[in-house]
């Protein structure tokens, strides 16, 4: 297991309890470095959509039991924060929520031309994703193609 995968599933043992105990629902751990900066976020969710106060009762938790366990080696900024519009599609629920809504995807490398799709998640499995396109026709990915997979949303 690499230091960020060890990272981020303790981080996410911690929470899971946590979260529920405030009957919200764990999105996603990560622990990522943006320019010069290591990250630790962990998103949450909870029907309704999560306001300001129920992210910093988590990360005042959270805050304290990372100072006292002290595992993580880096200097890091933690967050807490809702997943937002462009939550990305990770997890088996995530997709099993996703069945039948318009998805977009983007891949690594080009295919006909083109990095983007968008489409209704018609199926996934554990190797693959399939969406319908507007014209009823179906296109195929395997999953290491794609970079990004999440719920499409028009402004």
């Amino acid at each position: 297991m690499t230091k960020r995968e060890n990272y981020e599933t303790r981080t996410e043992a911690f929470l899971l309890p946590l979260v529920a105990e405030h009957h919200f629902e764990l999105v996603d751990v990560e622990y990522v470095k943006e320019g010069s900066n290591w990250y630790l976020r962990a998103y949450i969710d909870k029907e309704g959509g999560i306001a300001v106060d129920d992210c910093e009762v988590i990360s005042r938790v959270l805050s304290d039991w990372l100072d006292k366990e002290d595992f993580i080696s880096d200097s890091y900024i933690l967050e807490v924060s809702s997943p937002g519009l462009g939550r990305p599609l990770k997890k088996e629920k995530d997709f099993v929520r996703s069945l039948g809504k318009e998805v977009d995807i983007k891949l690594y490398r080009p295919r006909e031309k083109q990095k983007d799709f968008t489409g209704i998640l018609a199926e996934y499995n554990k190797e693959t994703v399939t969406i319908e396109l507007e014209d009823g026709s179906r296109m195929v990915f395997e999953r290491p193609e794609i970079a990004l997979i999440r719920l499409a949303f028009d402004f």
